[in-house]
């Protein structure tokens, strides 16, 4: 694939997580959407690392999946602890658990 196609790839899975985050109210949905706009930027990271024979956007890659583990695992345990208390899961009726 050319560069100009990955890019183009990258972009609109970004744009599709960013659409999923921001009109679904089921946390585990926007969960689904950050980690395709994650790898939505590690396309783009390797694609140009690709394009400019370097392996510093590989590098990248490998921190932002390790990143994007330890998010996931945090953020699962969350959702199941508060699950676990409250008994759902939308974003809107978790207003409740403020201070």
């Amino acid at each position: 694939m050319s560069y100009q196609l990955l890019v183009i790839l990258s972009f609109v899975l970004f744009v599709i997580g960013m659409i999923g985050v921001a009109m679904r109210r089921n946390i585990i949905i926007v969960l689904i959407s950050l980690e395709l706009m994650l790898n939505a930027v590690n396309i783009l990271f390797v694609s140009a690392s690709k394009y400019m024979h370097s392996l510093d956007g590989q590098m990248f890659v490998i921190m932002v999946i390790t990143i994007a583990a330890a998010e996931t695992a945090i953020a699962l345990a969350l959702v199941v602890k508060i699950f676990k208390t409250v008994g759902m899961v939308k974003i809107d009726d978790l207003k409740k658990l403020k201070w």
